[in-house]
């Protein structure tokens, strides 16, 4: 089948979750100074922008791996179900985080919640790689050394919350520091496998 379908579903559910994360962050019950709204939504803002960020990482990583991506089957349907029900709980651990003000259960929580959505990223290039798409995939991805990085700094960064929560979001932010660097994998795929066509 076509993975039209699945693109549009998993870019509709993206932007209800950052819709649903934006709505969480809270105004002063009084006063209207930027102290004021710093002190009610400073902690919220900046595990906010973390958060957007992580969210725009997947949907343009997502883009990106479809454009390769021809058909899909069953598998790969019910992959990119798991790692949207991943990303759906995004907003409730970035609140709990916020709401403790970066507090030790919670920071883990939040770790988890990335290393979830990591693994179940994975999966979905997994179960490509089990479809005629695979081999493309495969030889666009290359040695994928980001993608094999990150859950193990997210490792870190639950063990880091442990010993203070928030030395516990710093490997998380620098997964989002890495995958920020435009990832041009598929890009210069595409390009190869345009360029060998017009020199068939």
């Amino acid at each position: 089948m076509q993975s039209n379908r699945l693109e549009a579903f998993s870019d509709g559910v993206l932007a209800i979750i950052i819709t649903i994360m934006v709505l969480e962050l809270t105004l002063p019950d009084h006063g209207d100074t930027f102290q004021e709204f710093w002190h009610s939504a400073g902690t919220g803002l900046l595990t906010y922008l973390l958060s957007f960020v992580y969210i725009g990482i997947y949907w343009s990583n997502h883009h990106h791996l479809f454009q390769v991506v021809d058909e899909v089957d069953g598998t790969v349907l019910w992959a990119n179900l798991h790692l949207l029900f991943w990303l759906s709980l995004v907003p409730l651990t970035q609140r709990w985080l916020d709401e403790s003000s970066i507090a030790r259960d919670p920071a883990v929580v939040y770790g988890i919640n990335l290393l979830g959505a990591a693994i179940a990223y994975y999966l979905v290039e997994r179960a490509i790689f089990r479809t005629p798409s695979g081999n493309a995939l495969r030889e666009a991805l290359g040695r994928d050394l980001k993608g094999k990085l990150s859950p193990f700094l997210y490792l870190a960064g639950i063990g880091l919350a442990f010993v203070t929560p928030w030395l516990g979001l710093v490997p998380a932010i620098i997964v989002a520091l890495i995958w920020l660097i435009p990832d041009r994998r598929v890009e210069r795929y595409l390009k190869r496998a345009a360029d060998r066509a017009d020199a068939d």
